[in-house]
């Protein structure tokens, strides 16, 4: 129990500010929805999803090695820490130099011909954003809570902050045309989404900035550590660029595929309109996918707290008890979320504030579904980097890529975003089965089917019984009610049966 009440401990202090980072930027999305029509916000989506691909492959699993081998009997932390700074810093470097030289052609491949700033601001987000990672994680090993929270909240405040002063004070004055020497010298109309863009640069300068004092290069470049460590970390790479492949992909095909498609059936007579329309389609699936972000925070925050965790637990004899238990409280919870946001979606649905984005509201518990998975797979993931068996990493994931990639090219034709959802859904419902019996054979843990396939069934089976909403209408009290007997009767069930919880919450009551 102690070791348990340690990691919710470390989770809360680890994910506290990074929930509430993630939380505050979640809340652009409603300013984006009010601000943007659909097609511009699916270039906002379209080139998020590339971030996320372009900062895996620039950290090519260096985190992970870190922890790996700044925790090993023997190696000297500072060193470790050094050498990896060493490494991405070159790659980075390297990366946003490329990005500036051949900006142009990428571009025209992005179909943004006449942004080719996109992608230089791109190159220099993904890029410090990458460097940054390496610094992050020592404070998250030192565990320097207050200095992690102080970087995150920072970045997020400015990055905020630079949105409401471009979208909101500029925009507004400007469109009524009220100016003055500020709105003259610092906005231009003709970038639009553009300074959303511009905002993540900036705070993204200023994040770096602020974590330039740890970034101490003390000691010599140590080859030999590096390869040993990048022999480590490179099947991790692929792990996370199949990952982002995973979670990605379908916001990146369903634009072209839309639009082939709206060319083929002749609904759209020229390639600019039918691109166009699949813009507005990313935008509304975009828009309806930053709903169950919920879940990814959580899922986030659980991470930033359990990989060192883990590592350090290793050494204890209980250790693979202790996992068997965060499993059963992991899903406890992240069933608790999706029950949550699927059983109240006429409230969640404002979060988008604009209508036309609600016609998506279906896809909502399909992607809270895959959300859980993946959760479960993350938590599962453990197994391969304490047995060094990094390849079955890269594995299991490149499987869940193949899945990802032809369940979209089967799906999307006929049930368009729905069908990336369900695709999502499948990738990581697949990977947690494969996992699972891999982990099983190589490093078994043992954790408790049976309680799992019972909270997970109970929420299926309670999310069947809810009172389906109509999408467009406002609030039904008497729906709401009913549905949140439902999510009650989810947690009479947990307390019921999960003994760890039912004592902890037990103390908790005769402590007060």
């Amino acid at each position: 129990m102690s070791v348990l009440k340690k990691l919710a401990g470390e989770t809360a202090i680890y994910g506290v500010s990074s929930i509430l980072a993630r939380f505050l930027n979640f809340m652009l999305t409603p300013f984006y929805a009010v601000l943007f029509s659909n097609d511009q916000f699916g270039i906002i989506t379209e080139m998020y999803a590339y971030v996320a691909f372009l900062v895996v492959f620039l950290t090519y699993g260096m985190e992970t090695a870190y922890f790996r081998y700044a925790t090993t009997p023997g190696m000297l932390p500072q060193r470790v820490y050094s050498n990896t700074l060493y490494t991405l810093s070159f790659t980075t470097s390297l990366f946003i130099l490329l990005a500036m030289i051949f900006s142009q052609p990428v571009a025209d491949w992005l179909r943004y011909p006449n942004h080719e700033e996109y992608i230089i601001w791109f190159a220099i987000i993904v890029g410090l954003d990458a460097l940054a990672s390496i610094p992050l994680a020592k404070l998250r090993k030192e565990s320097r809570a207050k200095k992690f929270a102080v970087v995150n909240l920072i970045n997020v405040g400015v990055n905020i902050g630079l949105n409401l002063f471009f979208l909101w004070y500029c925009k507004a004055n400007y469109d009524q045309g009220t100016t003055n020497w500020i709105i003259d010298v610092l906005y231009n109309p003709e970038i639009g989404v553009g300074y959303v863009f511009i905002a993540n640069l900036i705070a993204s300068v200023v994040k770096f900035a602020v974590l330039i004092p740890e970034m101490d290069f003390k000691g010599e470049f140590d080859w030999s550590l590096i390869k040993r460590m990048l022999n480590y970390a490179y099947p991790m790479l692929f792990v996370g660029l199949a990952g982002i492949v995973n979670e990605m992909l379908d916001r990146t095909i369903l634009k072209e595929m839309l639009t082939k498609q709206y060319l083929k059936s002749g609904e759209y007579p020229t390639s600019e309109l039918a691109h166009q329309a699949a813009l507005s389609q990313l935008g509304i699936y975009g828009g309806n996918y930053k709903i169950t972000m919920i879940v990814s925070l959580f899922i986030q925050a659980f991470r930033y707290a359990a990989e060192p965790f883990f590592f350090n637990q290793e050494k204890e004899k209980d250790a693979k008890r202790t996992y068997a238990k965060v499993m059963n409280i992991f899903v406890i919870v992240v069933t608790f979320f999706f029950l949550l946001i699927s059983l109240n979606l006429q409230v969640f649905k404002y979060f988008t504030p604009n209508p036309d984005y609600w016609a998506g509201l279906s896809v909502v518990p399909i992607l809270l579904g895959a959300n859980v998975f993946l959760g479960i797979y993350v938590n599962q993931s453990i197994w391969y980097k304490l047995s060094h068996k990094t390849k079955y990493g890269t594995f299991i994931s490149f499987v869940g890529a193949g899945i990802t990639i032809l369940a979209n090219i089967s799906l999307i034709p006929t049930l368009g975003y729905v069908g990336s959802a369900w695709a999502t859904l499948l990738c990581y419902g697949s990977m947690v089965i494969i996992s699972y019996f891999l982990g099983q054979r190589h490093y078994p843990i043992p954790y408790n089917l049976r309680k799992i396939a019972l909270f997970m069934g109970v929420a299926l089976v309670l999310f069947l019984l809810r009172w389906r909403i109509d999408p467009y209408a406002g609030i039904n009290w008497g729906e709401l009610i009913y549905n949140n007997l439902l999510l009650a009767a989810f947690i009479v069930v947990v307390f019921f049966f999960e003994d760890a919880l039912k004592a902890m919450i037990q103390r908790l009551v005769k402590r007060k």
